[in-house]
C-alpha cells in the first residue's frame, strides 16, 4: 500500500510539473502604422490559456519602448491577459537619455491630438489579435505612458479600465472628462515633485465633474518613477525606485483588473 501511495504521489507531482511546463509566455514583435510612421509593438500571452481573453495595452515611459514595457507586458500575460506593449514614438525613435526623451515626449504632450491618434492606433491593433476579446480592453501606462492612457480615455475610446503609475495628470481639456467610459485607477507618489499639486487637484475635479468611476492611491515616501528599478534609490533626485510602492501598486492593479474583467 505504501508503495502504491508513493507511486500515486509521484504521478500527481509529475503531472503537475508537466502542466506547469506546458504553460509558456509567447511573445511577438510586430510592425504597425500610424499614417506613414512605422511603429513596433510587442504582444505577450500565455499559450496555456485557451480562447480569447481581455487585452491590456502597456504604454511606455518617456524613454520609449524597451525592456521595461516588455517586462510589464509579460507580467500581465502571466495573469492570463493578452498584453500589447505599444510604441508611441515610432520604430526608429528611441531616446538615448532623459534629455532626448524630454524632447520627444514633449512633442506629444504639446500635441494631444497626435498623442490620441498614436495610442488609438495601438488600441485598434491590439483588438485585431485573434486572442483579443475586443469588448474587454484595459490600459496600463507609466509616466508619459500614463498621460497617454488618460488621453485615450478622454477621447471616448471604449476601454473598460485604465491604470496609471506616476502619470503627469495635467488636464489640458477638462471638459473631455465627460467622454471617459471606463474606470480609472491612479497610483501616485505622495512626494512626486514632478507633478504639481494643482495638476492633481484639477485632474480630480475633472473626474468628479464627469462622474467617472475613479480611485487614486498615494504612496508615502515615493517620488516619480517609483516602479522603475533603473531610476535608482535616491529620492532627492526626484526619480527613484520604491520597492514597497511598486509591489503594492501592482497587487492593487491586479485586483482592479480582476474586478473589471471578471
Amino acid at each position: 500500500m505504501k508503495s502504491f501511495l508513493r507511486g500515486s504521489l509521484f504521478f500527481t507531482l509529475a503531472l503537475s510539473a508537466a502542466s506547469t511546463a506546458e504553460a509558456k509566455i509567447k511573445t511577438e514583435s510586430i510592425e504597425y502604422k500610424d499614417g506613414n510612421t512605422v511603429l513596433e509593438g510587442y504582444f505577450a500571452y500565455d499559450d496555456a490559456v485557451k480562447g480569447k481573453r481581455p487585452a491590456i495595452l502597456v504604454v511606455h515611459e518617456w524613454l520609449g519602448p524597451g525592456p521595461y514595457s516588455k517586462k510589464r507586458a509579460e507580467q500581465l500575460a502571466e495573469l492570463g491577459y493578452l498584453a500589447f506593449a505599444v510604441d508611441m514614438y515610432g520604430k526608429d525613435t528611441r531616446p538615448k537619455n532623459h534629455e532626448e526623451a524630454a524632447k520627444v515626449s514633449g512633442m506629444f504632450r504639446s500635441d494631444r491630438k497626435l498623442m490620441r491618434s498614436r495610442i488609438t492606433v495601438g488600441l485598434e491593433r491590439a483588438k485585431q489579435h485573434p486572442l483579443a476579446e475586443a469588448s474587454k480592453v484595459g490600459v496600463v501606462g507609466y509616466c508619459f505612458g500614463g498621460t497617454a492612457a488618460i488621453e485615450l480615455a478622454r477621447s471616448g475610446a471604449d476601454v473598460k479600465a485604465v491604470a496609471t503609475f506616476h502619470a503627469g495628470l495635467d488636464s489640458p481639456t477638462p471638459a473631455d472628462g465627460k467622454n471617459i467610459k471606463g474606470k480609472i485607477m491612479v497610483f501616485h507618489g505622495a512626494d512626486d515633485a514632478f507633478v504639481p499639486a494643482e495638476n492633481v487637484a484639477a485632474f480630480q475635479k475633472e473626474l468628479r465633474d464627469a462622474k467617472v468611476d475613479w480611485q487614486m492611491l498615494y504612496f508615502g515616501g515615493a517620488v516619480h518613477s517609483f516602479t522603475v528599478a533603473e531610476a535608482g534609490n535616491d529620492p532627492s533626485k526626484g526619480m527613484a525606485y520604491n520597492a514597497a510602492a511598486d509591489r503594492r501598486s501592482w497587487e492593487t492593479m491586479k485586483g482592479f483588473f480582476s474586478e473589471t474583467f471578471k
